[in-house]
């Protein structure tokens, strides 16, 4: 079997804030460590039957960005569950509000 690993390193500030997002992957085709601005990683721990996630971002991440960074998520995750669970009806309901949601955030979807 097959192993990749992810590794995401958070660097704090006094303040306990993140000033810096990195991560790498043993499975990428560069092993240098990639700085983001912004992460959301959530797991389903199947024993308790819920999510755990961990949400971060640096103190520099521009508002406009994390608006974008929400509308796309939203749009990635509407794809998954469509791959996961074949439910195409309510997948067209999330697409109708990630355009209401571009349309109230001032997100261009074309750019």
């Amino acid at each position: 079997m097959k192993t990749a690993e992810i590794k995401i390193t958070v660097e704090l500030d006094d303040n306990n804030v993140p000033e810096n997002l990195l991560w790498e992957s043993t499975d990428a085709e560069t092993q240098e460590k990639v700085p983001v601005k912004s992460m959301m990683l959530a797991l389903w721990d199947h024993n308790y039957k819920n999510s755990m996630r961990i949400d971060l971002w640096t103190k520099d991440m521009p508002v406009d960005e994390m608006k974008r960074f929400f509308y796309e998520t939203l749009q990635t995750m509407g794809d998954s569950f469509l791959k996961a669970t074949g439910e195409k009806l309510i997948i067209e309901d999330l697409r109708d509000y990630c355009a209401h949601f571009a349309d109230k955030m001032g997100i261009d979807p074309g750019k």
